[in-house]
């Protein structure tokens, strides 16, 4: 009997990722890991937060016994702030950090970046949103000329490659076999394009004047 293969799922999720101030001094190196985990940086900008938008950003934890000395903390220098976009980010991003308090997370999980970089509960080096709709939001209040547009999944992410990348991706792959280059990737990729179908062409239009 045959076994059908499920069709290949699609799914890229985007998530907040903060170098908090006291080690944006490792950001170098801590970026470094974070591209070796599968990550794509999309979005990176470094910035000092004032206490009132540090309390904004950290609206959900307002009325706790932490509150004041985290947005002290957190508005103490600067920090870098990034997007970071792979297959379930959220989840793959926060199991990275580990345990949100350092000691606890050196115990438990002593090759995160929290084992590694914080210092205890409050100074714990990183953040990451927590959920998929806390990562909009907090990606928002980042980057506020970001366009977050929903990302294709299941059949329609199966329906746009189908219109929109297969025909030529497919024209592109039999023209690379036929030429055989030594170099298929960047061949491929000049391909593409060249052939794209989306580039913009210029239209001369020979004017009256110019018949003359």
């Amino acid at each position: 009997m045959e076994t059908l293969m499920p069709e290949p799922q699609i799914f890229v999720e985007r998530t907040l990722a903060l170098i908090k101030p006291d080690v944006v001094d490792k950001e170098e190196e801590i970026e470094e890991v974070i591209l070796q985990s599968g990550f794509l940086i999309v979005q990176r900008r470094k910035l000092q937060l004032s206490p009132e938008q540090c309390s904004n950003f950290y609206a959900d934890q307002y009325g706790k016994v932490f509150f004041p000395n985290l947005t002290a903390y957190m508005s103490s220098g600067p920090l870098v702030a990034m997007v970071l976009a792979r297959y379930c980010a959220v989840s793959y991003w926060k199991e990275l950090l580990g345990p949100s308090n350092s000691t606890k997370a050196r115990r438990t999980h002593p090759h995160s970046l929290r084992a590694i970089y914080g210092t205890d509960d409050l100074r714990n080096a990183l953040h990451g949103s927590v959920s998929i709709s806390s990562a909009e939001r907090e990606i928002r209040f980042m980057f506020p000329e970001v366009i977050l547009e929903p990302i294709p999944a299941g059949q329609r992410a199966r329906d746009y490659l189908n219109l929109h990348v297969k025909p030529t991706l497919l024209a592109g792959l039999t023209a690379l076999c036929k030429e055989k280059p030594a170099d298929p990737m960047t061949w491929l990729a000049d391909w593409l394009i060249e052939h794209n179908p989306n580039k913009p062409r210029l239209q001369h239009q020979i004017t009256e004047g110019e018949h003359q």
